[in-house]
């Protein structure tokens, strides 16, 4: 048996060995969804010992759909930050924090690739979905007081995407122009109320 016959065995840790695992997950995410996706199959795709995968991301699987699809923030860091201090103010911090990520070159980048991919691809809206409802917005709603937290919070975020939409995809004025500082107190109130069920 030739080297270029042989069956590819598992490599040890090397440099590029975090982009091989990277690069598995993508492919493996594309194709299995979030929730189909194991890190076992992520390993196995990248032909390292699945102990390998847990040593780069110690938190699972989350973190490396993070990594792969290079998200700006772990919703795990977020969550916190953004709803720990309590239900006052909470309209305004997740619109300063949503669109803080939209304002920034690599987030907007990001955040339109995600986007489009959703927008086409029917495979790609169910892994972003699957991954954005486990990941952010059951653990948002989980937080939050009264009945119908979970429509609530999907209804703040939707009112902030289509915002963002026509922000920073169509790229209407004045929107698209307007300094967040100006924004924060027009949006806010609204995401406020429906977080706050009032």
């Amino acid at each position: 048996m030739t080297d270029t016959t042989r069956r590819r065995g598992r490599r040890p840790a090397g440099e590029d060995a975090r982009a091989e695992i990277v690069a598995a997950a993508r492919a493996e995410f594309a194709a299995r969804g979030f929730d189909g996706a194991t890190l076992r199959g992520i390993a196995r795709a990248a032909g390292v010992d699945p102990r390998l995968v847990h040593h780069y991301f110690e938190n699972g699987k989350e973190d490396l759909f993070i990594a792969a699809f290079q998200f700006p923030a772990r919703p795990a860091d977020v969550i916190p930050v953004v709803f720990g201090p309590g239900i006052d103010g909470v309209g305004e911090r997740l619109v300063r924090f949503f669109f803080g990520v939209w304002d920034t070159p690599a987030g907007r980048e990001m955040m339109l690739g995600l986007v489009r991919s959703a927008a086409t691809s029917e495979q790609a809206a169910a892994m972003i979905r699957q991954f954005v409802t486990r990941a952010i917005l059951s653990r948002a709603a989980d937080v939050l007081p009264g009945p119908d937290a979970e429509l609530r919070v999907e209804l703040a975020v939707a009112q902030m995407l289509g915002v963002a939409f026509l922000r920073y995809v169509i790229r209407v004025e004045p929107l698209a122009s307007a300094e967040l500082e100006d924004l924060v107190p027009l949006l806010a109130p609204t995401v406020q109320r429906y977080l706050a069920g009032e």
